[in-house]
């Protein structure tokens, strides 16, 4: 009986440390994502609001269809404002949206991206956008590009869903030899950190492959380490001369 007891106990304790560490289900806890020290400055950022005209462009093959992407006004009801930028009155009054027509069922994809990559300032914990999938099975990747230039791409999750639905990634830390992996800073200096931005690929269910296609984008965001960033030496130099 007391050994029943105390396996009960043991099987408690690890089931609260585990719910301890969760916040929601699927989402990666960016505390507890490659760390490597108590010196940790997590913080939610706003990457891109999609608010630029223009900025945001989108290819596929011309033998499977065509697209085009542009502005719309709108806003996810369940989005919450990051407390960091409320009274700035940052303008977020647009999504991005693509349209594609398929010109013929096959395993196709199509590209969406910036007019230049996008760089996230810090240690990079997880990437999340708001999407509007449209209930297809296609799947969303998203690209980036490390350090070194080195260019990763992530799936973000199937597109089966109606209405706005947050996507969130966790981006993996890299092994303690600092050069494989997706690495995102060099100890040999204290700037010039973090990754970049490359876009979304959308990898087509070649059964829905057919007519017309619309997803929806707003307000691309990071949770970031920037501790570093916050703890420079002023009294550096700096490179690239």
């Amino acid at each position: 009986m007391k050994k029943f007891l105390a396996i009960a106990l043991i099987l408690c304790v690890g089931a609260f440390a585990f719910a301890q560490q969760q916040r929601e289900v699927g989402t990666p806890d960016a505390e507890r994502l490659g760390i490597e020290s108590a010196q940790q400055h997590i913080r939610e950022v706003s990457v891109e609001k999609f608010e630029h005209d223009g900025f945001w462009r989108s290819t596929m093959s011309n033998d499977n269809g065509y697209t085009t992407t542009r502005l719309f006004r709108g806003n996810p009801a369940g989005k919450t404002p990051i407390p960091d930028e409320e009274g700035l009155n940052i303008p977020d009054e647009h999504v991005l949206g693509t349209r594609v027509d398929f010109l013929r069922r096959g395993y196709h994809d199509f590209t969406i991206y910036p007019s230049r990559p996008i760089p996230i300032e810090g240690i990079t914990k997880t990437v999340s956008v708001w999407v509007a999938g449209r209930n297809f099975n296609h799947t969303l990747v998203l690209l980036i590009q490390d350090f070194y230039g080195r260019n990763y791409e992530f799936i973000m999750g199937r597109l089966n869903f109606l209405g706005w639905q947050r996507m969130t990634v966790a981006i993996p830390p890299a092994p303690d030899d600092g050069l494989s992996g997706v690495v995102q800073r060099s100890y040999h200096h204290q700037g010039n950190f973090g990754i970049k931005i490359m876009g979304f690929r959308i990898d087509v269910d070649p059964m829905e492959a057919r007519g017309s296609y619309y997803i929806y984008f707003d307000d691309l965001r990071a949770e970031t380490d920037l501790f570093s960033e916050h703890h420079r030496d002023p009294d550096d130099m700096v490179d690239g001369w």
